[in-house]
């Protein structure tokens, strides 16, 4: 399948927030139920706003997204049923055209996504014992370029 990157458009924001429902039930089993829920709560309130990059197919259908800050990846999500077809490089690969050198962090009982940015090139640089909200969800720092 063929997808092209574009900024999001505020009347997306439910469907982004299900990508990364969906994105996050395939792949944040070690979450909490609560955690969860609350994670999703503030989603809701900042993703529709967010200056995203979406990856949509030919029929203009958003299936993954990525919010970058400067040369740090903050969030990157694909829609469980598009992971493998090439959506989620697109992504990194358009990052790369506007950075040379990316960061980003990723939590570390997430095999698939960790086991991905390697696959991308990136090297973990250090570690923490919590996740950005001070929860028991350790996260790896990682690097490219």
């Amino acid at each position: 399948m063929t997808f092209t990157i574009r900024r999001s458009r505020q009347d997306e924001g439910d469907k982004l927030v299900s990508i990364w429902c969906r994105s996050v039930d395939a792949t944040h089993h070690f979450l909490s139920a609560d955690y969860r829920v609350e994670l999703e709560q503030l989603v809701r309130s900042f993703l529709p706003e967010a200056p995203l990059w979406v990856a949509v197919t030919k029929q203009d259908e958003p299936v993954a997204f990525m919010l970058l800050t400067d040369q740090h990846i903050d969030a990157l999500f694909v829609d469980p049923d598009e992971r493998g077809s090439g959506v989620g490089k697109l992504l990194i690969e358009h990052a790369l055209s506007m950075s040379s050198t990316l960061t980003t962090t990723v939590n570390e009982q997430n095999e698939q996504a960790v086991g991905f940015y390697k696959k991308m090139g990136f090297s973990v640089t250090g570690r923490t014992e919590v996740d950005d909200l001070g929860r028991p969800y350790p996260l790896l720092n990682l690097v490219r370029g």
